[in-house]
């Protein structure tokens, strides 16, 4: 039995809409050399802003059961209101999505803290983030330790704008480029880890193609203006188990991969 076919009857059980899928490639993606950064935060009282932050983690993080200490470490570093459009700054510790412009949003806390733990990633490990945003949950990843980060987002700008933030943050080692990320980013392929934050009708199979034996996958799938279903993903061999970890909600998964008007590569 093909493993593709494997791949699917298996996700057919497990209840996921799998989508046709041919197996051509995009063309080549743009990679960012970060310049300046593109949002600007108000001045503000970082002492301030850090209790802001760890009693966001402790009261919709560490009460809802994320135990892993080391995301843990992540969520109470990482300044998520460094992230935000200035006019978001001062909702960013709240326990809820925000806008980032185009259509786009950066996740809630909690869902990026679960996310996170979810693709259980050990030290030495290679992670995918489809779907930069404003560069918010790659920093998150970048913060675990010993984690090579690469992050593809398709909205130019968005993808601009994140490059040149982590950049000035400090997130030197976290690798932006911009392009479709339904088909991953085959260069640096195989991953022990993709974590997706927009939402297909169905599992996009060149990301199940570049995962390790092993490898995890964490993504929510499901019909653009409603709920999805958060799902993990693991590759063993030739079969992938699934793993229905409960409803979410995020934004489309967009670009010409999701859509099925795949284009062959020059």
């Amino acid at each position: 039995m093909g493993r593709t076919h494997i791949w699917r009857r298996l996700i057919c059980i497990a209840g996921v809409v799998i989508g046709t899928v041919a197996c051509a490639s995009p063309s080549p993606p743009m990679e960012f050399t970060p310049t300046v950064a593109t949002v600007s935060t108000p001045a503000f009282e970082e002492d301030a802003r850090m209790e802001e932050r760890l009693r966001m983690v402790e009261a919709t993080i560490v009460q809802r059961n994320i135990a892993d200490p080391d995301v843990l470490r992540a969520m109470r570093t990482v300044q998520r209101h460094r992230f935000v459009p200035a006019e978001y700054v001062e909702q960013a510790y709240g326990d809820h999505p925000l806008p980032i412009g185009y259509g786009q949003t950066i996740s809630q806390p909690y869902v990026v803290a679960w996310m996170t733990e979810r693709l259980e990633l050990q030290a030495g490990e290679k992670v995918l983030e489809i779907g930069t945003g404003s560069g918010y949950q790659a920093a998150v990843l970048a913060e675990l330790g010993d984690i090579e980060v690469y992050s593809i987002e398709i909205v130019a700008e968005l993808a601009e704008q994140a490059a040149a933030r982590l950049s000035d943050l400090g997130y030197t080692g976290v690798q932006v480029k911009q392009g479709d990320g339904y088909y991953g980013w085959e260069e640096h392929a195989p991953f022990d880890a993709i974590i997706v934050t927009a939402a297909p009708d169905h599992l996009p199979s060149p990301l199940v193609a570049q995962l390790k034996d092993g490898g995890r996958l964490i993504i929510p799938i499901g019909p653009q203006g409603s709920f999805q279903s958060l799902w993990q993903f693991v590759k063993e061999g030739d079969e992938l188990k699934a793993y229905n970890l409960g409803d979410v909600s995020f934004v489309p998964f967009t670009g010409a991969g999701a859509e099925g008007a795949l284009t062959p590569q020059p």
